[in-house]
């Protein structure tokens, strides 16, 4: 079974919306409301054909597919350039200690800010595996999010120097966040859910017209709120530990809605963008013949990605297995980029 990362395409909708709708909420850049995806779809398909040269708030939207039968299962999404329309909100956290030489006391608390700091930076999110396919042992989700690096390293000028990714925060099993209750409930008078769903499908300019602009003193917050601030939901513990392996790392900033961890890394010292090779095909070889890697044909509306077998020559050129260059679209003399699995 051979499964293939490509950009979607109108027909893909279908599928992405059944994917949103189990995602049980929170997953701003996977929203479950139709008209925001149909658009999503549009930016994405008019991404893909344009060819500039640099970062113009961008995105592109991928897939997963089996390459036998055409099923979807899983997408995730790149952002050229975030903070482009609409303003790319974070809290970022500091340190405040204050000392009363009377009461001999010193007190110590972090503060939340409300911050743009990562306006132009470019954006990797909207990553999610069906769960039918989460346990097929195949590492689709390595494949889902390895992708989008290859494809970044295809079009670095396209991108910003430093590359940001939200992850999730815990929310309970009816869809409400322990952080957004204690602290932007209270300001904007709806529930997570609604919020979320409202900020998917209309932008972040409601935030900026209700949420709080002074610093947050975290001392304040209720004992449920602080338990899960910079903590990742669980379902997204697995995509923070691949992140951290491509050198992502959280410098104190969360997400505003639910307070999962903001992280970030310089787009060229991504690991996957940094190791990959272009190389050129001269020859085929066996299914499992050679050693595992990630392999990336195509740039643009053509370019797709799939586990591969095979080895490359110290002069650039390499040999791949047989069913995975079908899968890409490839033959002998055609160029590919490849990573080490």
């Amino acid at each position: 079974m051979s499964f293939r990362v490509r950009p979607a395409r109108n027909g893909d909708f279908q599928a992405i919306h059944d994917m949103a709708l189990l995602t049980g909420g929170g997953f701003t850049n996977l929203p479950q409301d139709k008209g925001a995806l149909v658009a999503k779809l549009a930016r994405s398909e008019a991404a893909f054909a344009s060819d500039t040269g640099n970062p113009e708030g961008d995105l592109f939207l991928f897939v997963l597919e089996n390459a036998e039968s055409g099923e979807i299962r899983g997408t995730c999404q790149v952002f050229s350039r975030i903070g482009v329309e609409h303003p790319f909100y974070s809290y970022r956290i500091s340190k405040l200690t204050q000392t009363s030489p009377e009461l001999d006391r010193t007190f110590r608390t972090e503060m939340l800010t409300l911050c743009t700091d990562f306006n132009d930076c470019s954006e990797v999110g909207g990553l999610f595996l069906h769960p039918e396919a989460r346990a097929s042992g195949l590492g689709l989700g390595l494949l889902l999010a390895r992708s989008r690096y290859l494809f970044i390293r295809r079009n670095l000028e396209r991108f910003a120097e430093t590359m940001v990714a939200e992850l999730r925060g815990v929310i309970d099993a009816e869809g409400n966040s322990p952080f957004w209750d204690a602290i932007a409930g209270r300001f904007f008078g709806m529930g997570f859910n609604e919020a979320d769903a409202f900020n998917g499908a209309h932008g972040t300019q409601f935030i900026a017209d209700l949420m709080p602009k002074t610093p947050i003193y975290t001392a304040m917050l209720s004992p449920e709120a602080l338990a899960v601030m910079r903590r990742p939901h669980p379902s997204g513990e697995a995509a923070m530990r691949m992140l951290e392996r491509e050198g992502f790392e959280n410098e104190g900033y969360i997400d505003i809605f639910d307070g999962g961890p903001t992280m970030s890394a310089k787009t060229a010292e991504i690991r996957t963008v940094r190791e990959a090779r272009e190389l050129r095909v001269a020859g085929l070889c066996g299914e499992t013949d050679g050693e595992k890697m990630l392999a990336a044909s195509g740039r643009f509306a053509d370019f797709a990605a799939t586990f591969a077998h095979g080895h490359a020559e110290p002069d650039g050129t390499a040999v791949i297995d047989t069913k995975s260059a079908s899968v890409l679209g490839i033959g002998v003399g055609d160029a590919f980029l490849a990573v080490g699995r």
